[in-house]
C-alpha cells in the first residue's frame, strides 16, 4: 500500500485512483481526495448491453455513486487470443452519462470456487487446464492453482483487459478492480494433484516463514493440522497475486480480492467453506503471498448481528482497508451500513439491486421491491450529500457507528470525555418510562430491524451526527467540577464545497429528549459543554 502524507481536495481529473494508508486508517483516493463508495452490485448475468437499461434506474433510485459490474473471461475472450471489449466500452460510456463510478469484478479462474465464467476452451479442457483433485483422487470443479497453463491464460486475458482500460478510461471512471471472485475450494482442504503434492513436500517458502515469524521446515512441520489449508491459501494467493502484479505493471489501479466467509464463531473444517480463499484465518498468508493485492474484502450474507459485526472486526485491520464489497439485499442488512461506516470503511455494497427480476433469497430479499430499495436508498440519501466530508473525517480522525442489534437494545459509544447512547424504537418526544401518561403506542420501527447512527469528531467537544430511526443521547463520563452536560449549540445543515452551511438551530423539544432521527435525511453539527 502507498503511504499518504498529504493530499489535495482539488486535483486534476488525470489523477489515478489509489488506496492510501496512514496511522492504521485507509482511504480510496479519487480525483485526489478520499472517496466513500455508496455502492451497489448488479446480478451476475446483468453485465450485458441489453440489460443495462434495467440497471441504471436502480442505481439512480438508490442514489449510489458507484456500481460494481462483472467482466467475465468468457465475455472478452470467447476464442483464444481474440479479445472483445465492446461491453466494457459501452459500460464506460453509460456510466459517464449517469455520473457513476465503476468497480470491475474479474470473473476468471474463480467465480465462487468454480470456472463457470472461463471460456469454453478453458473450462472444457481438463488436460490443458487441470482441476483440483481430492485426497481420494476425485476431480472437483475448481481449477488447480498449480497449473502454469491456466495461470498464463488468465494472466494474459486480465492484463489485456487492464491494458484496454488504461487506453479507454482516461477520466478514471473505473476506480477499483476485484481480481477473481470468491476463490477457494469446497469439498477438500487443498489440491492433491501430483503437481500440488510436489510443492507440498517442499519447504515452506522463506518469504512466508519470515512474514509469519515461523521456523523453517515442511508445510506439515511448520503448520501442523493447518498445513493443508494454509498451503492451499498460499497457492491460490500466489496465483492471484501474480495476475494482479502483471496487470498493475500496465495499469496500477487499486485491486482487491473478496472472500466467501467462514462462520466467525463456529467455522467448521476447511472444505465446508471455501478452503484456500481469503478467509479470516489466512489473511496474513494472503498478504505475504500477494503483495500486489491492496486489500481483502468480506462478502457478508449473515443477518445475525453478532456475526456481522465480528466480520467487520476481522477484516477492518490497520493493514487492511475495510470495504463490504457484497452484502445481502434484504431489509435487515441495510441497518449495518452504520456499523460499517463507523468502522472506518471505504464503502458498502448490497448485492443484486437491479430491476432484472432476479432474487437470491434466502441470502437476500424474496423480491427486489419498493420496500427493499427504500431501505438502502434511505442510507444513501443521508450520506450522499456529505460523502466526501465523511470519507475525509474517517481517514483523518475518529468516527463511530451503531446499527440496531437483533435485540433492539441501546448501545453506548465511548467518545473520550463524552459518551453517546444510541437507542431505538422511541418517539421524537418524551421518554419511554413516562408511566404518568398511561400506555401509549410504540413507533412502527420499534419492531423492525432498522436504524443506526453515525458520529464523527470535529473537535474536542464538537461532533457531526446523523442517523435513521434512532435517538442519540450524549453524556459526560467524569463530571469533575461540572454539574452536568448541556448543548452549547446544535445546528442542522449541509456542506457546500466542503464548507458547513447552517440551516437552523435545534433546541427545546428537538434536543430535550436526545437527538431524534426519523427517516428524513438530517445532519447535525453538535457542540457539547458543561454547566
Amino acid at each position: 500500500m502507498l503511504l499518504a502524507t498529504a493530499y489535495s481536495t482539488r486535483a486534476a481529473a488525470g489523477d489515478l485512483p489509489a488506496l492510501v494508508s496512514k496511522n492504521g486508517r485507509h482511504a480510496l483516493m479519487v480525483d485526489g481526495a478520499p472517496y466513500l463508495m455508496l455502492c451497489t452490485q448488479v446480478n451476475n448475468s446483468s453485465a450485458w448491453p441489453a440489460v443495462l437499461p434495467k440497471v441504471w434506474p436502480a442505481v439512480e433510485q438508490l442514489r449510489a455513486n458507484t456500481l460494481q459490474v462483472p467482466i467475465a473471461w468468457e465475455q472478452i475472450e470467447a476464442t483464444e487470443g481474440q479479445f472483445d471489449f465492446s461491453f466494457l466500452d459501452t459500460l464506460l460510456s453509460q456510466a459517464r452519462d449517469h455520473k457513476v463510478r465503476l468497480v470491475l469484478l474479474w470473473f476468471g479462474t474463480w467465480k465462487n470456487n468454480g470456472p463457470n465464467y472461463t471460456p469454453a476452451w478453458v473450462k472444457l479442457d481438463n488436460q490443458r487446464f487441470p482441476r483440483v483433485l481430492t485426497a481420494k483422487g476425485e476431480m472437483l470443479n475448481s481449477l488447480s492453482p498449480h497449473a502454469a497453463t491456466t495461470l498464463a491464460a488468465d494472466r494474459k486475458a486480465f492484463t489485456a483487459l487492464m491494458r484496454h482500460l488504461a487506453q479507454a478510461d482516461a477520466t478514471h471512471t473505473v476506480i477499483l478492480v476485484q481480481v477473481e471472485n470468491e476463490s477457494g475450494t469446497y469439498g477438500t482442504a487443498r489440491d492433491y494433484s501430483p503437481a500440488a503434492e510436489k510443492v507440498f513436500q517442499s519447504p515452506v517458502p522463506a518469504s512466508l516463514v519470515k512474514a509469519l515469524g515461523k521456523s523453517k521446515g515442511s508445510w506439515s512441520q511448520v503448520f501442523g493440522k493447518d498445513a493443508d489449508e494454509f498451503f492451499h491459501a498460499w497457492s491460490i494467493a500466489s496465483y492471484i497475486g501474480e495476475i494482479a502484479a502483471a496487470a498493475k505493471a500496465d495499469y496500477p489501479l487499486p485491486m482487491y480480492v473478496n472472500a466467501a466467509l467462514r462462520d466467525p464463531i463456529s467455522p467448521g473444517p476447511p472444505g465446508s467453506y471455501a478452503s484456500g480463499g481469503p478467509t479470516d484465518n489466512v489473511i496474513d498468508i494472503w498478504k505475504a503471498a500477494a503483495p500486489a493485492v491492496d486489500f481483502i474484502v468480506p462478502d457478508i450474507y449473515d443477518r445475525r448481528f453478532d456475526r456481522y459485526t465480528r466480520y467487520l472486526e476481522l477484516y477492518g485491520r490497520p493493514d487492511n482497508a475495510l470495504f463490504v464489497g457484497e452484502t445481502g439485499n434484504d431489509i435487515p442488512f441495510a441497518r449495518y451500513f452504520f456499523a460499517v461506516l463507523g468502522a472506518h470503511a471505504i464503502g458498502f455494497s448490497p448485492f443484486g439491486l437491479d430491476f432484472t427480476g432476479y432474487s437470491n433469497y434466502p441470502l437476500g430479499a424474496k423480491a427486489v421491491d419498493a420496500d427493499v430499495m427504500e431501505a438502502f436508498a434511505a442510507n444513501y440519501r443521508l450520506l450522499a450529500p456529505i460523502a466526501r466530508e465523511w470519507a475525509k473525517l474517517s481517514f483523518e480522525g475518529e468516527v463511530w457507528g451503531a446499527s440496531k442489534p437483533d435485540d433492539g437494545k441501546s448501545q453506548l459509544l465511548d467518545l473520550g470525555r463524552w459518551t453517546a447512547t444510541v437507542s431505538y424504537g422511541e418517539w421524537q418526544f418524551g421518554m419511554p418510562d413516562w408511566t404518568w401518561l398511561g400506555p401509549f403506542d410504540k413507533p412502527a420501527a420499534a419492531t423492525e430491524k432498522k436504524g443506526g447512527a453515525l458520529i464523527a469528531r470535529l473537535g474536542p467537544d464538537e461532533f457531526l451526527v446523523t442517523g435513521l430511526s434512532t435517538r442519540v443521547t450524549f453524556g459526560i463520563k467524569d463530571k469533575g467540577a461540572a454539574h452536568g452536560l448541556i448543548f452549547d449549540r446544535v445546528e442542522e445543515g449541509h456542506y457546500e464545497s466542503g464548507r458547513w452551511v447552517m440551516e437552523r438551530l435545534w433546541n427545546g423539544d428537538q434536543t430535550d429528549y436526545g437527538l431524534n432521527f426519523t427517516t428524513l435525511p438530517q445532519v447535525l453539527r453538535v457542540k457539547l459543554a458543561t454547566y
